[in-house]
């Protein structure tokens, strides 16, 4: 079967890489993922960061449900050339966004040393308060 697929080169892959001509790479083989952007759970967004490239890293980084791999293997369009040991292109293409489980951790953290200097505060102006009376 993986015989029968057509081969493109990531130049070709890096083309489609808008909401509305989407393709992405995942495991060496290349998927055209427009028919499914809209109704992509985590958001457009997410697939537009790694539209025409390899997305492998990131597709295995969410954990991505069984039902997910079956819609995504009617979505298959061919192989990148090479297969998934082709080298990948370098600069942008090659480099990976923090995912939104950092970005998560990020504002999570922001937002624990934000609650715990305005309880500081709060009991630091209570002494005071209370050392002045």
């Amino acid at each position: 079967m993986a015989d029968d697929l057509k081969e493109f080169t990531y130049d070709e892959v890096r083309a489609h890489n808008s909401k509305k001509d989407l393709w992405l790479v995942i495991e060496g083989r290349v998927y055209d993922i427009t028919p499914f952007v809209d109704e992509h759970p985590g958001g457009e967004e997410v697939l537009l960061d790694v539209a025409g490239q390899d997305s492998t890293e990131a597709f295995d980084d969410v954990g991505h449900s069984d039902e997910a791999r079956e819609i995504l293997a009617n979505l298959l369009k061919g192989s990148i050339k090479g297969g998934a040991s082709a080298p990948k292109p370098i600069g942008k293409l090659s480099t990976t966004k923090p995912s939104s489980s950092d970005s998560f951790a990020s504002l999570y953290i922001a937002l624990v040393a934000g609650v715990v200097l305005a309880v500081g505060a709060w009991k630091y102006l209570q002494i005071m308060g209370a050392s002045a009376a």
